[in-house]
């Protein structure tokens, strides 16, 4: 058995760990370490949840030496807010006995503040693409001294449209350094950024999105509609007892909005929500209060699915299902972490089965249908997505022109048309048109033949 005494690390760097009570390495930290070590370029796929952060601070904090310098080393970028404060976190127990500076910066705070702590001088910058971006050109922030770079949750950056500050990025920064990328998924659009920016990289491959987590129990309900989900939702939470913990995924955040209204008048003081539209100070709250046990119910939306630090999770409920099946496999990874058992529940519509076709055949594994319980009230209110569209038969694609009886054509004197005064068109008749404009000799030439 592999301990993280075989890693040879420093001894600032295994108290750290000791103090933490990590004994065994998770299986993309025992891989992932020799390669970063070595310097070599690496992209790293795991699920969330696998230990991916430490799997990179790990080898970057046992070479990182002490330093005066004001201007950065290490750059990481990751997709959330919520995720930076995760890794500067993080960052700090696993340098607890080391002289390391880190710092974390994202938007939707005052940039003349970070801009501030960045002059006073850091040598681990964690932020998100658009600010670090936004602090790079404002010529506050030096990235010359950047000799690692690690790019955390890629897939999710560029679902978030992120590419275009990655690119730029990528210009800012100097061209000898090492690239280290993680992701949960590997797309197309990955592979293009991997052949433009990065150097023949190591992969590394634990835990694939289509494999089912072993500790983590599925089940699923077929349901006639949104609010029938909603009926079966409320069901299911009266039992405090054994859904003591729970976090539920929406497609949008309007459902995630409307959601979090419909339980708060069944279960008021014990929900929580999440998503972009909220404010930071909101958020941070919300999952403090979560983890606190303040609220046993968190709505959040798929953006949120790997910026979340939640512990515990005794249930993940999938109130749609997604029409990406690696989004499904993220979701449920936040319950059954480490070697913790979790429940993954999925409702869908007729609408959404060929959506859980897909989530099955990406597993290769079938997911039990339960019955729905005979109390749950099956609705007929439906919301604006799911109701029929209406063709207006008479609209004015359809509509064809009536002429009234009483229309009579123009007489002569009302079918005449302003053609200016007379003296011009005379002059139009003996000169014509000029070819250009400003063509001064056309019509002396004309007044010659």
């Amino acid at each position: 058995m592999i301990t993280f005494e075989d890693f040879n690390v420093s001894k600032q760097l295994t108290n750290a760990i000791s103090d933490l009570n990590f004994i065994q390495p998770t299986p993309i930290q025992v891989e992932s370490f020799p390669v970063i070590l070595s310097g070599s370029d690496m992209v790293g796929i795991a699920q969330t949840g696998t230990g991916k952060t430490l799997a990179y601070m790990l080898p970057l904090l046992h070479e990182l030496k002490f330093s005066k310098q004001t201007n950065p080393r290490i750059l990481i970028l990751v997709p959330t807010r919520e995720l930076v404060l995760q890794v500067v976190s993080q960052t700090e127990l696993f340098s607890k006995y080391q002289n390391v500076r880190v710092l974390g910066v994202y938007g939707g705070v005052n940039i003349n503040s970070q801009k501030q702590q960045i002059v006073e001088g850091t040598d681990i910058l964690v932020a998100t693409p658009g600010r670090l971006y936004d602090l790079a050109i404002s010529g506050v922030l030096q990235l010359k001294s950047i000799n690692k770079l690690v790019i955390d949750e890629v897939d999710v950056m560029l679902d978030l449209g992120f590419r275009f500050q990655l690119t730029n990025i990528f210009d800012l920064l100097p061209s000898r350094r090492q690239n280290i990328m993680f992701s949960a998924t590997m797309t197309d659009e990955i592979e293009a950024l991997i052949d433009d920016f990065f150097i023949v990289p190591a992969k590394v491959s634990i835990a694939v999105s289509g494999t089912p987590l072993e500790n983590i129990e599925q089940v699923c309900y077929k349901v006639a509609n949104f609010y029938t989900k909603i009926n079966l939702l409320k069901h299911l939470l009266n039992n405090a007892e054994e859904y003591n913990k729970v976090l539920i995924f929406v497609s949008d955040k309007k459902s995630a909005d409307l959601t979090f209204e419909l339980l708060d008048q069944e279960f008021p003081g014990e929900i929580c929500v999440i998503h972009s539209n909220k404010t930071q100070n909101y958020r941070i709250r919300s999952i403090e209060q979560f983890n606190q046990g303040k609220n046993r119910v968190i709505v959040a939306t798929d953006v949120m699915a790997r910026g979340l630090d939640l512990d515990n999770i005794s249930h993940v409920i999938n109130i749609d299902t997604p029409r990406f099946p690696e989004n499904y496999m993220h979701r449920i990874g936040r319950t059954g972490r480490a070697t913790q058992f979790g429940k993954s529940i999925l409702f869908y519509t007729a609408k959404e089965e060929p959506f859980k076709t897909s989530i099955e055949d990406l597993m290769n594994f079938q997911i039990p249908i339960c019955n729905l319980p005979s109390d749950v009230i099956i609705s007929s209110e439906l919301t604006v997505d799911e109701r029929p569209k209406n063709i207006e038969i008479n609209s004015n694609k359809n509509k064809t022109e009536y002429v009234s009886k009483a229309f009579h054509e123009k007489s002569d004197k009302n079918k005449k048309t302003n053609q200016g005064p007379s003296y011009r068109r005379e002059l139009a008749k003996k000169y014509k048109k000029p070819k250009t404009r400003g063509d001064k000799n056309f019509n002396k030439n004309l007044k010659k033949k």
